[in-house]
């Protein structure tokens, strides 16, 4: 009886102040109640819920046959019905429709070939299945996936590569062994072009590829589109097609990563304060602010102090620990003198 009291105490101010409020003078405050739910469960109005963790959708379990039930979307943080939600296929993580197609169409054309759950705390650290995105998105992302799944294939697979032809596009088969070290010939089934497996230029039998790009000038390279017009140039060395449509002017190979200037094609991998457009033919064509070149060396200067005064400051203890080091060196030393077996 006590305990009762208590609580009938402890509900006075709330009944006071709601009696004293003018909506709920009106009209009386009433959450709807599941029918599924005991009676024991509920009081005044309120809905008991035993378990006071909040159940993720990643983790919660949807009853086929059940009631329906709402659930908190991880993605958009709204409550939607179980009608609405999406199961992924291989973690068994639910998130509402709305959001999962958002998100399997960004990630699909950000070019990403593994898209994975987007709950943080998956317990299984699931991805989503071909057949899944191609129900989530549109038809053109789907070919756009499927287009970058194939790229992605093909340069993870030592044994394809693709044909180098103009206008080709096929995906051909390199047999190991044929040619002259980890060159192979190449043959387009489709174009019929036989080219090296490695510089991707036509096969050259009796040469490296180093010996074939010095003998090979620039009069001999197939010519194409928009390269008399400066929009398309060649990398200076590996002789790839690059195209320049706006931007900077310190390109880099994507295929050897050579850094050059797109005007003169100079090299400019030791060039980290970018002072080939400070004089010559090439002044001032970065394509940059003279404000965001100087804060850009600044950078670079600073980074470079900032190892200089790191390895400053840790040189006297490389000093003292010299010796340290040297005698703990000595002294295995001396044990495995020790250990070997002497013969007589």
């Amino acid at each position: 009886r006590g305990e009762q009291r208590e609580k009938r105490r402890s509900f006075q101010p709330f009944r006071w102040l709601m009696s004293r409020s003018r909506e709920t003078a009106k009209k009386p405050l009433a959450a709807p109640v599941m029918p599924s739910l005991p009676k024991s469960h509920t009081y005044a109005g309120i809905v008991h819920c035993p378990n006071r963790n909040p159940r993720s959708l990643s983790v919660c379990e949807v009853a086929g046959d059940g009631p329906p039930f709402l659930a908190l979307c991880r993605l958009c943080l709204a409550i939607v019905p179980g009608a609405a939600l999406y199961r992924v296929a291989q973690c068994g993580c639910y998130f509402c429709h709305q959001c999962i197609q958002q998100y399997v169409t960004i990630s699909a054309r950000e070019g990403n070939v593994v898209i994975p759950c987007p709950d943080g705390t998956c317990p299984v650290g699931g991805t989503f299945e071909t057949s899944e995105i191609e129900k989530l998105v549109e038809k053109e992302v789907f070919q756009l996936y499927l287009r970058c799944k194939l790229n992605r294939d093909v340069e993870l697979d030592p044994h394809q590569t693709w044909c180098p032809g103009p206008g080709c596009e096929s995906v051909c088969h390199i047999v190991p062994g044929l040619g002259n070290g980890n060159s192979s010939p190449v043959h387009c089934a489709k174009c019929k072009l036989t080219f090296c497996s490695e510089c991707k230029e036509r096969w050259h039998a009796y040469q490296t590829c180093d010996e074939f790009r010095k003998q090979l000038s620039d009069d001999e390279l197939p010519s194409l589109p928009g390269e008399d017009l400066g929009l398309i140039k060649r990398c200076p060395h590996c002789r790839v097609p690059i195209e320049r449509d706006e931007g900077c002017a310190q390109m880099m190979c994507k295929r050897c990563r050579h850094v050059f200037c797109w005007y003169c094609l100079a090299s400019l991998d030791d060039d980290f304060l970018l002072r080939h457009y400070d004089k010559g033919p090439c002044k001032n064509k970065l394509g940059h602010s003279r404000a965001s070149v100087v804060w850009h060396r600044t950078q670079v200067v600073g980074i470079f102090a900032g190892f200089g005064f790191l390895l400053l400051l840790a040189s006297p203890l490389l000093l003292l620990a010299a010796p340290c080091l040297l005698c703990c060196r000595c002294s295995s030393c001396h044990r495995c003198l020790d250990t070997e077996p002497t013969t007589i």
